[in-house]
């Protein structure tokens, strides 16, 4: 599979990924989160917002991977 490809694949993986993490993180922010204190709530809406970027790294790393020069 050609880098352009990869790409391609992994752009759509990744919107589909975001949007499915948006609704559960809004879920858990709309559920528990709430009710707790404000520095509690702060640090929940950190880690929500950035929990997203570590499952995707492997994908991103996928994408950015050169072509084989030998095909």
């Amino acid at each position: 599979m050609t880098q352009s490809h990869r790409k391609l694949v992994g752009t759509v993986a990744i919107l589909i990924f975001v949007c499915l993490y948006a609704l559960v993180a809004m879920a858990l922010a709309q559920g528990r989160i709430t009710e707790a204190s404000k520095p509690v709530q702060t640090i929940a809406y950190i880690a929500l917002g950035l929990a997203w970027v570590l499952p995707l790294l492997p994908l991103i790393k996928w994408m950015e991977r050169k072509d084989d020069s030998s095909s």
